[in-house]
């Protein structure tokens, strides 16, 4: 399954919400350097869909506040 992600690194709070079918917010304390940020994502992804992290992989946007997951189930 295809998700996009809406990333908010330095945030106070760190959690995942569901704004539409595919698309959702993932809030995280990790700063967006040298992927921590991302690596934090991948973490949180897999705990909301109860999945191992191997299965949570970053498709799209490394750089980039919108990014493209790939779950799978």
């Amino acid at each position: 399954m295809l998700i996009r992600v809406k990333a908010k690194p330095r945030s106070k709070k760190e959690g995942v919400r569901q704004i539409s079918e595919d698309y959702y917010e993932v809030r995280v304390n990790a700063p967006p350097e040298k992927g921590k940020a991302n690596e934090r994502i991948i973490q949180l992804l897999a705990q909301y869909f109860k999945v191992p992290k191997s299965a949570v992989k970053l498709v799209r946007g490394e750089t980039s506040k919108e990014k493209l997951f790939e779950v799978k189930l």
